[in-house]
């Protein structure tokens, strides 16, 4: 590989990983506010068909995200024209996040546009700041570079439709995205990537990772807290309050205290990082920070309506949002550790029993349930790998 200072490519630390820098971070904020435009969206379109016009805006979002944090892996954004890719990654994300709310309204060109321009024009610039003394990594990007485009032909085609053409166009649009790592970006005549196209430095890509998890709950805590605010106070609140505050500690301790390190460190040592961080980083890191978007739905209809009947938005929510957050860490910790572990059998085990009775339980109850499951996998998870991390 050229040396560092000779082309956009980060060089490869040999003892050890590159930190997240700060312009990284700072193109992190575009998606707290995307992450909280997702979560309103949900809660103010809660029935089947707002549901799937959601999950394919956070699909969306989820991916424009995780190829961009892939290209920061490869190019070093302490560079300047990195940096300058990412700043006009920002403006176009901005667009993107404010015409979530009526992407499948007044606004969907403009969700489109802003989309396909962030996929297709990161992918060509990396494309063309690789040097051509690093051909299998140009084609790599080549070929991405072809697969967003052609997946962007039907977010602009269903930007141009109705709203119900425009669902089936996007969902098109979005499985040809979701199908591209899974088949190696395959073209005709060029062929399909290797794994080894993929090389990543691990442990970059695990700590970005970890820094969604951390901004989807973030989006749990600021719900809880601005809900709580505006709320009358009185100790039913209070309490929700507090269980909707203990059910987030808990998800953050199922996923840091062992399973970031643990993955960090097996993917900084696996042979074919790459694949790694395609299955466990790329896709199962998706039904992770669903889980917790939708959780933090669940806790502002908690703090709205702690008492009383409990709707079927309430059981979604409340237990639909850490049953899937549970099943991504399942998945994540097989994929790094070869096993289900069974406390995380357990806990979803204990959700599912809830789900046929969620309606005899006011909301409060409920969630104090589903509390103390993410409590009991917390806790033998911390026990029976002795307290300690990997």
């Amino acid at each position: 590989m050229p040396h560092k200072h000779q082309t956009l490519l980060r060089g490869r630390a040999v003892h050890g990983h590159h930190r997240v820098t700060n312009v990284e971070l700072f193109f992190d904020l575009v998606f707290v506010y995307a992450i909280t435009q997702i979560s309103h969206t949900l809660l103010a379109h809660f029935t089947p068909l707002g549901g799937l016009q959601t999950a394919i805006l956070f699909l969306a979002v989820w991916w424009v995200w995780i190829f961009t944090s892939w290209i920061t892996n490869w190019l070093d954004p302490e560079r300047t024209p990195v940096r300058l890719m990412l700043f006009a990654l920002m403006a176009a994300g901005l667009l993107l996040s404010t015409s979530i709310p009526k992407a499948f309204d007044t606004r969907g060109l403009t969700f489109a546009l802003a989309f396909v321009a962030m996929q297709v024009g990161r992918s060509a610039f990396a494309y063309f700041s690789i040097p051509k003394s690093e051909p299998r990594w140009r084609m790599n990007l080549l070929r991405i570079t072809i697969w967003l485009s052609c997946s962007g032909v039907f977010w602009i085609a269903g930007a141009l439709t109705d709203s119900s053409a425009r669902l089936v166009l996007w969902a098109i649009a979005v499985a040809i995205e979701y199908m591209g790592p899974a088949m190696r970006f395959r073209c005709p005549v060029i062929g399909a990537s290797s794994i080894k196209d993929w090389d990543v430095e691990g442990a970059h890509l695990a700590e970005r990772c970890s820094l969604f998890v951390i901004i989807a709950l973030g989006e749990s805590i600021v719900v809880t807290g601005a809900t709580f605010a505006e709320a009358e106070w009185s100790a039913t609140v209070m309490s929700a309050f507090m269980v909707a505050l203990i059910g987030s500690i808990a998800m953050w301790w199922i996923y840091f205290h062992i399973g970031a390190e643990a993955g960090s460190e097996e993917i900084s040592e696996a042979e074919e990082s790459g694949r790694l961080a395609r299955i466990a980083y790329t896709y199962l890191h998706l039904p992770i920070v669903a889980g917790i978007v939708v959780s933090a739905v669940g806790d502002e209809v908690l703090l709205a309506h702690p008492e009383g009947h409990t709707s079927a938005e309430a059981i979604i929510s409340i237990i639909g949002g850490p049953l899937v957050f549970l099943v991504g860490m399942i998945l994540f910790k097989r994929a790094v550790r070869g096993i289900f572990q069974l406390s995380h059998l357990v806990g979803i085990g204990l959700l599912l029993v809830l789900i046929p009775f969620a309606h005899f339980f006011p909301p409060l109850h409920l969630a104090a349930l589903v509390a103390v499951a993410l409590i009991t996998v917390a806790a033998w998870e911390a026990i029976s790998l002795g307290g300690a991390k990997r």
